[in-house]
């Protein structure tokens, strides 16, 4: 199993490019199921979950191969309507092809996700809505097991706010007879690019951005070429690493107005930064100020950032509020962190993080993917050798990252 070596210490400096958005590029590598033919899509990260997803089309009989950063699949035979568990327990996203699945081939059946480190994702959100839109759902032995002869449109409320969710039921609705309204929708940057790729297929949908989505079922769909968005989630870390290590870093090809609650922290934390109109450059200062951050659905301040920015906070001057409210176990790195000298006390979903003069290096265990990150970047900021183990989850979110840290000057490598 692969770790990474950090010797901290080194400012970064010079320009990276921030890759395809993993979050993006899952749905909109599923929607190609809800038509027949051939898609190309570019700027597609290198990924262990584009892998994944990948195999699980493969699996469905659909033909999908990687040339560089472009991703071609052809959608001409599907012979399979299993998604099974093998693929499925890999990734929890493999849940999306049940929507599209059922649109086109009127039934699917879909191993259940299971756990996940960072606490519970249910689905009974997705499988409320399929059943609302008419779909017949079935729970046995572990799978999921929909049917419909036809789809029809139906005013759907979420209970919660649900990425995938949003996403499962916006690609079964787009072939479903009448129009369907999600209410409570996720606003997330990666459901408004998959819309936008839906409705480059010939969906009709308004409204995607917003908490009210409507979509107008047409009786088919083309295929298309698109490329992937930027990913807002390395382009907030890349952000906080180039703060942390004081810093000279200019990101490219990047979305800046996706990441405008993480601008607006790091600012109000003395972080000097520039935004262009695919770039952001950041400057980093000598010292920074504890700001307090409450996690909440976009454009709210991200989850998927709650541990890098714990890290910057943690050597901030004073004490910072951090309150997690999207994952009830999304404080797994704390202990990770504290091993390091970080002093963080948590109670129930929120922890109180008071900045200490510096981190010191030491043996640390990675449990999800953003932890992961948070950890890199804590070794980045540490005196001495930080050694991350169980670095496998950075492979599912990160393209190459201690590649592109290592081009910006850090000390890092990865140990086979």
């Amino acid at each position: 199993m692969d770790k990474i070596l950090i010797e901290g210490g080194h400012p970064l400096k010079g320009q990276v490019r921030i890759s395809g958005a993993k979050n993006a590029a899952l749905p909109i590598l599923v929607s190609s199921l809800l038509a027949e033919g051939s898609y190309t899509y570019s700027n597609v990260p290198d990924l262990k979950d584009v892998e994944s997803i990948k195999q699980l089309l493969s699996n469905l009989g659909a033909r999908a191969e990687a040339h560089g950063d472009k991703v071609h699949v052809d959608t001409g035979r599907i012979l399979s309507y299993e998604a099974p568990y093998d693929l499925v327990r890999k990734m929890r996203a493999s849940i999306l092809v049940l929507g599209p699945m059922v649109a086109r081939l009127q039934k699917a059946r879909v191993s259940l996700p299971g756990g996940c480190a960072i606490g519970a994702r249910p689905i009974n959100l997705h499988l409320k809505g399929l059943a609302q839109l008419g779909a017949n759902i079935i729970l046995e032995h572990g799978y999921v097991q929909a049917e419909a002869k036809k789809l029809k449109g139906a005013d759907i409320y979420f209970d919660t706010v649900t990425v995938t969710g949003t996403e499962n039921l916006m690609m079964a609705a787009v072939l479903a007879e009448g129009t369907t309204l999600l209410r409570n929708a996720a606003r997330e940057p990666e459901v408004v690019a998959l819309a936008e790729v839906l409705h480059k297929m010939g969906a009709d949908i308004q409204g995607a951005g917003t908490t009210v989505i409507t979509i107008n079922g047409v009786t088919s769909l083309k295929p298309v070429s698109v490329s992937i968005i930027p990913d807002r989630i390395e382009t907030g870390t890349f952000m906080i690493a180039a703060a942390l290590t004081h810093g000279d870093v200019t990101l490219v090809d990047c979305e800046p107005d996706h990441v405008g609650a993480c601008i607006d922290k790091l600012r109000r934390a003395g972080v000097r930064i520039s935004v262009h109109e695919k770039t952001i450059h950041v400057d980093g200062n000598d010292e920074f100020i504890s700001v307090d951050v409450k996690t909440q659905p976009y454009p709210g301040f991200p989850t998927d950032m709650q541990a890098q920015f714990m890290v910057l906070m943690s050597i901030a001057n004073g004490t910072s509020i951090i309150s997690e409210t999207i994952f009830e176990n999304r404080f797994i790195h704390v202990g990770e962190l504290k091993r390091m000298g970080a002093d963080i006390k948590i109670s129930g979903n929120t922890a109180m993080v008071k900045g200490v003069s510096g981190l010191s290096a030491a043996p640390v265990m990675a449990s999800d993917l953003r932890a992961s990150a948070s950890l890199i970047l804590a070794g980045l900021v540490a005196e001495g050798q930080t050694e991350v183990n169980r670095v496998y989850h950075l492979d599912r979110g990160y393209e190459a990252i201690e590649k592109k840290f290592s081009e910006l000057g850090a000390a890092i490598k990865r140990v086979k």
